[in-house]
């Protein structure tokens, strides 16, 4: 990646902006093309990347700005990207208010997940008019480093996609802990039953992987079989989980929204 743009990541000490450094070094661009801003003491990992305080000199010293703070703390970050690419993670800001306060009409909003530390995340991104087929292609890269992605057409899906799959793990795990729950009310030991429950979710992930077949074939093929998974499947149907998870999605949609901060907030 030695023809990669020099990237600098606003909170490269965070969650998501740190795993996406060490993706981005893991996939060849030299530690030193990286600029990481932090408000405390540098963390001891990519210690050949530049480290600072200073968001403006790591505008300054990037052709591509990555924001990786969270929401709330959007109003404390000062910058001017001189209409140079940015891409913000950040959850609930708009792209229009992003780009009033960096100086920047190119910019992109999108939205990795904490699978980014493993190098599979997906990320959904969305970008201004202002944004060029070679700064998509940039976009397309940084985040093939952690994963996979796709460009979404309306600034709403990446609202959306903050609910779903920008959750990462959290919903297979809420699903794994209450099977590990279940399992261990039936009597099996609690390391048997979290073993199954992993080996459920790495499997299946890799099925799907692999096969690229639809889940919802899936489903439909093992109610069709008509044995104990067709069973399991249609009570817990008939007790709500359709209904539970678009629940679920709904009310994160709503807290998404919340995020977006006011109009005087800057």
């Amino acid at each position: 990646m030695e023809d990669f743009p020099r990237i600098g990541i606003v909170g490269g000490n965070g969650w998501i902006g740190g795993a996406l450094a060490r993706a981005l070094v893991a996939a060849g661009l030299p530690a030193a093309r990286l600029t990481l801003s932090c408000r405390s003491v540098p963390p001891g990992w990519l210690p050949d990347a530049r480290w600072t305080h200073d968001n403006q000199a790591l505008a300054d010293a990037s052709d591509v700005i990555v924001l990786s703070v969270r929401p709330q703390d959007w109003g404390t970050v000062a910058l001017s990207a001189a209409d140079k690419l940015v891409v913000s993670v950040m959850a609930g800001i708009p792209l229009a208010d992003i780009a009033t306060a960096v100086v920047s009409a190119r910019v992109v909003r999108a939205l990795p997940n904490a699978a980014a530390d493993v190098g599979a995340a997906y990320t959904p991104w969305c970008a201004s008019a202002a944004v060029t087929e070679a700064d998509r292609a940039v976009v397309q890269r940084l985040f093939g480093t952690c994963g996979t992605g796709d460009e979404v057409p309306r600034e709403v899906d990446i609202d959306y996609m903050t609910g779903c799959s920008g959750t990462g793990p959290a919903y297979p795990a809420l699903l794994a802990a209450a099977l590990i729950a279940d399992a261990v009310a039936h009597g099996l030991p609690e390391a048997v039953a979290r073993r199954a429950a992993v080996g459920i979710l790495v499997g299946t992930g890799r099925l799907f992987e692999r096969s690229g077949e639809d889940p919802a074939d899936t489903v439909a093929a093992f109610v069709d079989y008509r044995g104990v998974t067709a069973a399991a499947i249609e009570a817990m149907r008939a007790a709500g989980f359709d209904a539970a998870v678009s629940a679920g999605l709904a009310a994160a949609l709503v807290k998404s929204e919340a995020l977006r901060p006011a109009k005087d907030a800057r």
